[in-house]
């Protein structure tokens, strides 16, 4: 069986010609080819240096077919979306001819024209992953009009966390993220992770306000001398257009904020061995960030926003801490509790995420995908 996978993942060329793209999507369809005879992964093609956490693929099985870039939140920027629907169109046309099905990641700015586009114009049989927040109260115009599409039409959707009046043809997805080498090295570190003298605190991901980096900084800048006193190091893992900002913000601080920029998987999988509590407080239009599994495979504690499907894994108390409504104040307030929190209990909440990492391994995610094609 041969699948076109159709998705706004960032690709880059290295000097030697080798084709990369953001590594987690990579890592993903990497597997993918273990199912399937070819894929065809039509996606966008940058003219620019290659970001540390950019990988290639492994298989021969995986050729990359590259669209011009598009996207963003201006009204030029969407009128670029708008305008590239032709080329794009008429790319995908032509390689859902040389394909059996098809894979489309949502939402994306060419998800406004390719969702209808495919109902109405193909037979192909495909399914959708969505991966926002599927239950966001007031998304983006471009994310609502992409989850009223998916809604109402027939094809089945993978989405993030369980929800009331779910339709029968969205089904609940783990966000694969760990190998089964990761999972085995999990339960190593996960087996001699303690608490014990100064605590270690890690972020992953955009460093953007949204993603509540600010949050992160002001509330340990903010916290009181005995509480500081306990902190060790806090780790920003990421990048983006505001991380002088962020620097400046932790200048002169008591706190020892290192940012990493972006790491290759191997880095960042040593941040979370070395730190204890993973902490997010997003407002973001999340599904459920890859990260915090990540994370917790590694013995390191969520400290999380209650938002979308989070809070179906994360539960308050047992095996993490989630802050709600997202605030300076609540942040100051978990990271104190974490802070203060017993070595016994930090085990328990350590043991309690045992079950919860094996679910985002990319081998249950392959089984999955093969049951979902069966039907």
């Amino acid at each position: 069986m041969k699948l076109a996978i159709i998705s706004h993942t960032e690709h880059y060329k290295l000097s030697d010609g080798t084709i990369v793209g953001w590594g987690p999507t990579i890592t993903e369809i990497n597997f993918l080819a273990q199912i399937f005879d070819e894929i065809y992964h039509i996606a966008m093609f940058h003219n620019a240096e290659a970001p540390e956490s950019s990988l290639p693929y492994t298989s021969n099985k995986i050729k990359f077919i590259p669209i011009d870039p598009s996207g963003g939140h201006s009204l030029l920027d969407k009128i670029k979306v708008a305008l590239s629907a032709p080329k794009v169109i008429r790319t995908v046309n032509s390689i859902l001819k040389k394909t059996d099905c098809f894979q489309l990641r949502a939402p994306t700015g060419i998800g406004v024209f390719l969702i209808p586009y495919l109902t109405i114009f193909s037979k192909k049989k495909g399914w959708y992953k969505y991966a926002g927040n599927w239950n966001q109260k007031s998304p983006p115009l471009g994310y609502a009009l992409q989850r009223f599409m998916l809604k109402h039409q027939n094809r089945k959707v993978t989405i993030n966390g369980s929800w009331p009046n779910q339709n029968e043809h969205c089904l609940s997805f783990e966000n694969p993220c760990l190998t089964e080498n990761d999972l085995e090295n999990g339960i190593r570190v996960r087996s001699n992770k303690r608490k014990e003298g100064l605590v270690n605190f890690c972020y992953a991901g955009r460093l953007e306000r949204q993603k509540g980096v600010e949050r992160i900084i002001r509330a340990f800048n903010n916290l009181d001398e005995e509480m500081s006193d306990r902190v060790g190091t806090v780790h920003l893992v990421g990048n983006g257009s505001e991380v002088e900002y962020f620097k400046n913000l932790s200048d002169d601080s008591k706190i020892n904020f290192v940012f990493h920029g972006f790491l290759p998987t191997d880095k960042l999988f040593q941040i979370y061995e070395s730190s204890h509590f993973f902490i997010m407080p997003t407002t973001a239009s999340e599904g459920f960030p890859k990260v915090i599994a990540e994370a917790m495979n590694f013995g390191c504690l969520p400290i999380v926003s209650n938002i979308s499907s989070i809070g179906q894994y994360v539960k308050d108390g047992k095996n993490g801490f989630l802050i709600s409504p997202v605030n300076e104040g609540n942040v100051i307030k978990v990271i104190s509790k974490a802070l203060l929190m017993p070595s016994g209990n930090f085990r328990l909440f350590v043991i309690e995420n045992e079950e919860i990492v094996r679910k985002f391994s990319y081998m249950y995610y392959v089984e999955r995908i093969k049951l979902l094609l069966s039907e």
